[in-house]
């Protein structure tokens, strides 16, 4: 597991107090994971702040599962560089 799954499993487990069991790369946030339109903004608000990176609104609406949600961070991480 990469350092971003491995923080963004952590920020996910924290929130929404899954177990780590559950956290796989497709795992969906809202059918799988059952979070809500509150839950999806604070943890997107989340990633930036952990990740020092910003995630435009229409960027959030693509980060359906885990897995398309720590694509998007190491792909916004490796522009940052």
């Amino acid at each position: 597991m990469s350092e971003v799954s491995e923080k963004v499993a952590s920020i996910l487990i924290d929130k929404l107090g899954i177990a780590e069991s559950e956290i796989n790369p497709d795992a969906n946030l809202v059918k799988d994971l059952g979070i809500d339109s509150l839950d999806y903004a604070e943890i997107v608000m989340d990633f930036e702040q952990t990740f020092d990176i910003r995630i435009p609104d229409d960027d959030a609406e693509k980060l359906a599962t885990i897995g398309a949600a720590v694509k998007y961070i190491e792909d916004k991480l490796k522009e940052k560089k």
